[in-house]
Formats: C-alpha cells, sequence, structure tokens
C-alpha cells in the first residue's frame, strides 16, 4: 500500500480569499455615495418643493429654481433679465455638465405656464433631458 501525501484524520489548509465581505462593503460604500451626492445637490433659492409618493433621485444635471416670487436661478446664478439672459445662462451651464439634464426645482405656488416656459426655453439652450425635483 503506497502513502497517501495527506494523513488520514488531518485536513488541508485551503488558503482562498473570501470575497463575499469585501464585495458587501463595496456595495454599502456604493450606496452611501449615491445617498450623500443626492443630498449635495442643494438650491441656492429657498423653493417649497411639492411632495411626491415615489421618486428617484438624480445626481447629475443643471439645477432651475423657480421661487414663488417668480425669481428664477440657473444653479446659484440669479437671472435678473428676460428670457435671452435665461437662455445664455442655460447654455453656459449645459455646456459644463456632462448630462444635458435640466432639473426644474419649482416653488409649490409656480404656475403651470412658468414651468412650460422655463422648460421650453432649456431645449432651446440645449437640454437633451428633463426632471423635476419633489421631497
Amino acid at each position: 500500500m503506497a502513502a497517501s501525501p495527506t494523513r488520514p484524520g488531518r485536513s488541508r489548509i485551503v488558503a482562498e480569499i473570501n470575497v463575499t465581505p469585501l464585495t458587501d462593503v463595496f456595495l454599502v460604500l456604493l450606496v452611501i455615495f449615491m445617498i450623500t451626492t443626492s443630498m449635495m445637490m442643494e438650491s441656492v433659492a429657498d423653493v417649497d418643493l411639492p411632495t411626491a409618493g415615489e421618486t428617484t433621485s438624480e445626481g447629475k444635471g443643471v439645477v432651475v429654481s423657480v421661487t414663488s416670487e417668480q425669481e428664477i436661478f440657473v444653479g446659484d446664478r440669479p437671472i435678473r433679465g428676460d428670457d435671452a439672459e435665461l437662455v445664455t445662462a442655460l447654455r453656459d451651464a449645459l455646456r459644463q455638465s456632462p448630462d444635458k439634464v435640466v432639473i426644474l426645482a419649482g416653488d409649490r405656488s409656480v404656475v403651470l405656464g412658468e414651468v412650460v416656459r422655463v422648460l421650453s426655453l432649456s431645449k432651446e439652450a440645449g437640454a437633451t433631458g428633463f426632471a423635476l425635483a419633489a421631497e
């Protein structure tokens, strides 16, 4: 009878790395970063956002805020002039944005006509996608 390389009754040492805990840590970090980046995207304008039942968050895009006093902000830049100034500001912001998405943060009291006007001017400025901000 030939001798076996391992003795009976003794187990072999398994030298493998278990990657499951590492994958779990990466997934938790990914979720944390996704949540914190969506919370960091806030507007300068004080806007009372409407509430929605189920929302998805997009972290990238140009935020256009419309306050209850009909003031318009592109990011943190106030728009004081006419539609041409809004289109110019949107073009500048969309050039710097990797996604050509406009996120409209309109106050709860803003009328639909103003929202449609801002979205129409956004499309004229080169936006390819639109999102509405809600709480």
